[in-house]
């Protein structure tokens, strides 16, 4: 299997695409590969390597999974960040933060190890934010965790990490469900809020006991007023499908916000809406739908109102992630 890809912009035409490259006998851990494109995602070339299970760290040895991306604004450096965990895990739900970066437009890769102020089990699958905070880059990392899978005393979080130096994590805040409804947020995307000032994270949802779809299967968001610092108690979005699955929130240049999702559990299809300031959210229109099956879009913009996509596909319509696909939305 191949699954969960990122991209990002090294220039107007050379895309960089991370993804996770499975590993036999694992629920969601391998590799991470890269490819480039040069012409503005017409063709690509054939998978680097970025993380290898079978490089030992020291007297240690990982599998790796869910890349994120992320080139500093003004900055000739592109950052890869993932996931890392002990390679006689089963999967990653116990992961830890690790990170890479690349001055050659993902030709090579230069590991870094993290110093990180949050210390526990996170999961990331979301890009990062920039805020300024007294003229001062603040760059935003959604995450979370779910050590009640292996651990009946554990619990199901979302959270922002923080940073200034991209090298140096910690913990921004947690993003409260309500005390009286218990819901699984993670998953998170981060973005200008659609309802004025600030920030808004829109997450991925499921029932905590279960990890079920809610019903309805919608997601679930919060706003933050203070550049990412705190956030409010999460509350449902009606207008946003969620049915436990990764979607991707964003805003244009236009002003416009995007909202792309699965539009059933079985994740045939993805769709999206727009919304623009003070308007409420569009009818669902159709992103791609074949005969297979397709999960974890991300989005980057190319022009104002423009979006060069990936996410993981595949060939047939009972089976999952055994390809990557590009695509192009333009929306009006």
């Amino acid at each position: 299997e191949i699954w969960e890809p990122h991209l990002a912009k090294w220039s107007d035409k050379h895309l960089v695409c991370c993804y996770g490259l499975h590993l036999a006998g694992k629920t969601d851990m391998g590799e991470i590969v890269c490819t480039i494109s040069r012409d503005g995602g017409k063709t690509w070339s054939p998978r680097r390597m970025g993380f290898d299970h079978q490089q030992p760290n020291g007297t240690r040895q990982f599998a790796y999974n869910n890349s994120v991306l992320f080139r500093p604004p003004g900055q000739d450096v592109m950052w890869l960040f993932c996931m890392r965990a002990p390679m006689h895990y089963r999967d990653s739900e116990n992961a830890d933060l690790v990170a890479a970066y690349t001055v050659d437009g993902g030709l090579s890769w230069k590991p870094v190890e993290l110093a990180l102020g949050y210390q526990g089990p996170l999961i990331i699958v979301a890009g990062i934010e920039t805020v300024m905070r007294d003229g001062v880059p603040h760059y935003l990392l959604p995450a979370h965790r779910n050590t009640q899978r292996r651990d009946r005393h554990g619990d199901r979080r979302q959270f922002v990490l923080e940073s200034t130096s991209l090298v140096r994590w910690n913990m921004a805040d947690y993003v409260d469900y309500p005390d009286s409804n218990p819901i699984f947020l993670h998953e998170g995307k981060i973005a200008p809020s659609d309802e004025g000032a600030g920030l808004k994270i829109v997450m991925r949802t499921a029932g905590m006991a279960r990890e079920r779809p809610l019903d309805p299967p919608v997601a679930w968001s919060s706003v933050s007023k203070d550049g990412g610092q705190s956030w409010s108690i999460a509350k449902p979005e009606p207008d946003l499908p969620n049915y436990r699955a990764k979607s991707y929130y964003g805003v244009d240049a236009n002003g416009q916000h995007l909202y792309v999702f699965n539009d059933n559990g079985a994740r045939h299809g993805l769709w999206y809406k727009t919304k623009s300031q003070g308007a409420s959210w569009s009818e669902a229109k159709q992103f791609y739908h074949e005969n297979n099956r397709n999960s974890y879009p991300t989005l980057i913009e190319d022009k104002p109102g423009e979006w060069l996509a990936v996410w993981d596909s595949s060939n047939e319509p009972d089976k999952t992630r055994t390809s990557i696909r590009f695509g192009r939305l333009k929306v009006e």
